[in-house]
């Protein structure tokens, strides 16, 4: 037996084309039969009366068929024209713009689609801003005793005293203390972007001294962890306008990540250069990578992959949000031979 051929699935009917098929065809097909057939029918009795009336009724019914056309048309133009809007405004509430309002309210029923719309957009906003005050507050809550707990086993580490097994657990309340505090930090910045607090402080900048800076800060940790590092900078980059302390906290940030997910590849590679207007930064470590289902999905708010290692799901969008308000872009991908590539591309402004 031969092997059936799959159908390809039927494109989708719009508006217009349903109204054509299921409202002005049939409606234009009664007409011109009826006309037709009255016309016929006094043509065969060659009655010049009727003659006349059967011309009229052609007439009439190409008149009929005419207008039917006419105002259907421009029912539905209107009428796919406020879903289209109405389409592209429930668009932008599901990217984010929550509290936005459409015009388009009123007593027919895109009407009211468009109050309904309104309505759950307002509500989005009331939750969101809910949800904001809410992360701040706990976060700043935490701030204070985070602080207190980190200090004090800071100060327990030089205490001789402290030996053996209670000088690890001391290290390792240190190293989760310090890792929750990123945490919050991280929070505070999410909520600061939420509420429009989130400011750049603009200057020119130079961005290879920051990388520098930013790699000296991870060296003590890479150290730790046996990590390797291989740093290939261009001398002579251009300045860029930027905020420093901004651009750190992306490279940290990054840095971070490769030590934390690629630890087991053994080794980091940063590289920084200029090229076409652009200063590129690459950060690339050789871990297992990230899945592909969940590569577009990294930079989300709160997004957590199935990895082992899991942060707070808010670093790489806050990075995201830093890269853009400079003009630049941010890139996270699996390398071609193994291992998370992420990619900084920051503007060079004359």
């Amino acid at each position: 037996m031969g092997r059936l051929k799959e159908r390809k699935p039927r494109p989708p009917m719009g508006l217009k084309r349903r109204w054509v098929l299921t409202v002005f065809l049939p409606t234009a097909a009664c007409v011109a039969v009826a006309a037709a057939g009255f016309a016929l029918y006094a043509l065969m009795t060659l009655d010049a009366g009727r003659v006349r009336a059967a011309v009229f009724a052609l007439c009439a019914g190409g008149a009929l068929i005419l207008a039917v056309w006419l105002l259907g048309s421009a029912y539905v133009r209107r009428l796919t024209d406020t879903l289209t809007d109405l389409t592209a405004f429930a668009k932008r509430i599901s990217d984010g713009s929550f509290g936005l309002k459409t015009d388009a309210v009123g007593d027919d029923e895109p009407g009211r689609l468009a109050g309904e719309i309104n309505a759950l957009s307002e509500e989005a906003a009331r939750s969101g801003a809910l949800q904001t005050e809410f992360i701040s507050s706990v976060s700043h809550e935490l701030r204070t005793p985070l602080t207190a707990i980190g200090g004090w086993a800071e100060t327990l580490m030089f205490d001789e005293a402290i030996q053996g097994d209670s000088r690890r657990g001391v290290e390792i309340i240190g190293r989760e203390t310090g890792r929750l505090t990123k945490m919050v930090e991280e929070l505070l910045e999410f909520t600061r972007i939420q509420d429009g607090r989130f400011r750049l402080n603009m200057e020119r900048m130079d961005i290879g001294a920051e990388v520098e800076d930013a790699i000296f800060t991870y060296s003590r940790l890479m150290q730790r962890e046996q990590i390797s590092l291989r740093y290939d900078g261009a001398e002579d980059l251009p300045a860029i306008e930027g905020d420093p302390e901004r651009l750190r906290q992306v490279l940290l940030n990054l840095l971070d990540n490769a030590v934390k997910y690629g630890r087991d590849g053994g080794g980091i590679e940063v590289s920084l250069g200029a090229a076409d207007g652009w200063v590129r930064i690459a950060v690339r470590d050789h871990g297992p990578g990230i899945p592909a289902g969940e590569l577009p999905r990294v930079k989300e708010k709160f997004y957590k992959g199935s990895g082992k290692e899991r942060g707070s799901g808010i670093g790489l969008a806050v990075c995201e949000e830093i890269v853009t308000r400079h003009g630049g872009r941010l890139t996270i991908e699996n390398a071609p031979d193994g291992g998370v590539l992420a990619t900084v591309l920051l503007p060079v402004n004359a």
